[in-house]
This record gives C-alpha cells, structure tokens and sequence, in this order.
C-alpha cells in the first residue's frame, strides 16, 4: 500500500497529459472508427511513451531540457509533419469520394506505422511531456517508489490508447455519414494546423 501513492500519481499524471484533443489522438481516433490496424497502432503509441518516460525518469529529461538546439530542430520538424498530415485531412474532406475509398480500404500497415511513429516522435509536445515533465517529477520518489511512479505513468498510455482505439468504434454508426468524416477531417486538419503553429510561435519566446 506504500507504493499507491506514487503509482496513482504518476497514472493521473500521465493520463492528464495524454488525454486532450492532439495529432497523436486524433490519428488513433480516426484509425478507431476505420477499424484499420487499431491493435498495433495503439501498442505503438503506448510502447513510445513508455520508452520515453522511462527515460524521463532515469534522468535524460535534465539532458534534453539543457538543449535549446535539439529542441528547436524537433519543434520545426514536427510543424513541417502536421502541417503536411493538415494539408492531407483538408483534401480527403474537399473530395468525398477519397472519404468513400478511405473507409472501404485495408488501408497500409506500413504507412500507418510510418505515420503514428512520426506523430509520437516528431512532436516536441511528447518529449516536454513524458521526458521532461514525468522525468522531473519523479525526482521526489527514491528507489522502488520512483519505478512505481514511472510505471503508473506509462498504464496511464496503455489504457488511453487502447480505450480511444477501440471505443471509436462506438461512434461507428455516425460515422456511416460521408458528410460525419468530412467534418472529422477538417477538425482534424484544424488541430494540427494550430499546434503547428503553436510549436513555431514558440521559438520566439
């Protein structure tokens, strides 16, 4: 019972950074409701976080966070991505009929796993989040509480990305609607345009 504490804190934790509208959500999100390679996707996304608040917690979160240079080469890399993926969801909204064949596709595990693994990576938003943020964080746990800790972060993904992967489905019958994924596409494409330049904006500061 000692080690509920830190491993509740690191869940919650974990679980308030993830779960807001993002590039990463909204890809799963709209994978979910195409039902196109959900498990492996959302193991992904899950591994990723992993990997990376293990390494926040074993102490590289102080590393990165001392290198302007490596931040600002992420954060225009990861712009130049969702304006890209942006553009992209604005065309499949302007053309319906690329709507009807998205969702009557099998779609390509490659480039849907080419393309989750550049939404985590890319995104300098996953590495102040996971590496910097959790890692810091756990500076106040020692020993097995501080492993405890990262651990309830990571469940923390496990559950969301699995939960919003397969819950999607849920929404399937509105989604029927070629006009639903229109909507959904130009949402999507609004959000990576503002965190595009929301990354941007902030080099100047």
């Amino acid at each position: 019972m000692q080690n509920a504490a830190p491993f509740l804190s690191g869940f919650f934790l974990g679980l308030s950074l993830i779960v807001a509208i993002g590039a990463q959500n909204a890809f799963i999100l709209r994978q979910g409701l195409l039902r196109r390679h959900v498990f492996v996707l959302c193991l992904i996304c899950a591994l990723s976080d992993a990997l990376l608040i293990a390494a926040g917690v074993a102490g590289l979160g102080t590393l990165v966070s001392s290198s302007p240079t490596l931040i600002t080469v992420v954060t225009i890399g990861g712009a130049a991505f969702l304006f890209s993926y942006a553009f992209i969801a604005f065309r499949r909204a302007w053309r319906p009929q690329a709507l009807h064949a998205a969702s009557a596709g099998a779609g390509d595990l490659k480039a849907a796993v080419a393309a989750c693994l550049a939404f985590t990576f890319l995104n300098p938003h996953v590495y102040l989040d996971t590496v910097v943020l959790v890692g810091s964080l756990s500076a106040q746990y020692v020993g097995n509480e501080r492993l405890v800790y990262g651990v309830g972060a990571m469940l923390a993904s496990f559950v969301w990305f699995f939960a919003l992967g397969y819950g999607a489905r849920l929404l399937q019958p509105v989604f029927a609607r070629p006009s639903a994924w229109r909507v959904l596409d130009i949402l999507i494409g609004l959000v990576m345009t503002a965190i595009g330049l929301s990354l941007l904006g902030g080099l100047g500061g």
